[in-house]
């Protein structure tokens, strides 16, 4: 007591460390605060602080950290953690759980492993059962034909044969290609996806239509119902009627059985016509076939032979001078007729061996046409440029003394030598 009062008398003593100690205090009564509060959010259990711990058998607990106080949740509620996780020798994993005060789980009591996100951030959503079952004793667990487990994708994926899983991976690769243009081409696919929903306008609008009448036809069902049920006196007319006319049928029921009795006949002959014209459709549907595939034909073709006679009439009006011209030619030429006829066989004993010496002679074709136009280059006075004078030089070359000189000099230089 003395030390408190002490201390007491040095702050007041002190100038200034009475704010320092005030400041000091303010601090670590913050500190204590946001520590209590991030403990309590965290989700911790306070040593004097009761629990109920449940456990319950899963056939796989993929992503239970223990460490990272995974919720607990009753219809959604967060009830409590999960405190911890073992495997088992019969390869079941036992996860336990710790629970807020005041939830009693009974035998029948399910529960199911969930993610509530896409990184396997795991909670279990626990049914607690009730009557009939019987309450959980505190070494009892919940059975693994109760639980279920969340499926990772990648087990999904080991179930497929190996072109599954290569159609697949390309399927993504190709996935990703296109999403990395999506902003070029998914604003055009979005547009046109509106265009087409505009064009459903009418057809639901229409729909809605139709169910309006629908309904007021429901409607006045309805009331025709109602009506005919409050009627009874005309109900009870008309089922008089009705039965007045079944009596006169009955009456005549001789002569409606002898009518009957026409009507096999009568079905029969309708089945033979019948049958008849089946046969004919069947005859007759090639032949419209293939009138129709020739219809379909036909419009071209009469255009194209239009296009040539158009063409061939051309052809004939050029072509008429040229026949007028030939007549004069063609009566010189008919003397030459009978001489060529009488040619013609003398011709034949040569035309025989015109095959074997046609074969002989095509392995040479390419070097005699090298030799004719050769010969043509060297013995034409005309080139492509037109005619031209052609001369022939002979140059001496074993004589090496004067060069390249006319043979008149060379002449008199040996005459004068």
């Amino acid at each position: 007591m003395k030390s408190v009062l002490r201390v007491l008398e040095r702050v007041r003593n002190v100038p200034g460390l009475g704010r320092y100690v005030i400041a000091l205090a303010i601090v670590v009564a913050l500190g204590l605060a946001a520590t209590g509060y991030a403990f309590s959010r965290y989700g911790w259990d306070l040593p004097w602080q009761d629990s109920n711990l449940v456990a319950a058998e899963f056939e796989k607990a993929p992503s239970i950290r223990p460490e990272s106080r995974h919720e607990v949740r009753i219809a959604g509620v967060r009830v409590g953690t999960i405190v911890s996780a073992e495997p088992q020798p019969n390869g079941n994993a036992r996860v336990v759980m710790s629970l807020d005060p005041g939830h009693k789980i009974y035998t029948n009591a399910r529960a199911v492993l969930r993610t509530k996100a896409p990184v396997d951030i795991m909670y279990v959503a626990l049914d607690p059962g009730g009557p009939p079952g019987k309450p959980l004793s505190d070494d009892g667990a919940i059975p693994v034909s109760q639980t279920k487990r969340l499926r990772e994708p990648w087990e999904t994926l080991n179930k497929l044969d190996e072109r599954a899983q290569s159609a697949l991976t390309s399927l993504i690769n190709q996935a990703d290609a296109a999403l990395a243009g999506a902003p070029q081409h998914l604003p055009k696919g979005l547009r046109a996806t509106d265009a087409t929903m505009a064009t459903f306008r009418p057809v639901v609008e229409q729909l809605q239509t139709r169910r309006e009448n629908i309904a007021q036809l429901v409607t006045s069902l309805a009331q025709i119902s109602a009506a005919v049920g409050q009627d009874d006196q005309r109900l009870a007319r008309l089922t008089s009627a009705l039965q007045q006319a079944l009596h006169v049928l009955a009456n005549r029921d001789d002569e409606l059985s002898a009518t009957l009795a026409q009507v096999p006949g009568l079905t029969k002959d309708l089945r033979h016509a019948m049958t008849g014209t089946s046969t004919l459709t069947k005859q007759l549907s090639p032949t419209l076939d293939a009138l129709h595939a020739s219809s379909e034909e036909l419009p071209p073709a009469l255009s194209r032979l239009s296009q040539t006679v158009k063409a061939a009439g051309k052809v004939v009006e050029d072509a008429a001078p040229v026949v007028e011209k030939a007549k004069p030619v063609v009566a010189d030429l008919r003397p030459l007729a009978s001489d060529i006829n009488g040619a013609l066989g003398e011709l034949k004993p040569v035309t025989g061996h015109l095959p074997s010496a046609t074969k002989r002679i095509v392995p040479w074709m390419e070097d005699l046409a090298a030799f004719v136009y050769q010969t043509s280059s060297a013995a034409s006075l005309a080139d492509k440029n037109g005619g031209l004078a052609r001369s022939n030089i002979d140059f001496d070359l074993l004589d090496q003394a004067d060069g390249a000189i006319p043979d008149t000099a060379r002449a008199g230089r040996k005459a004068g030598n």
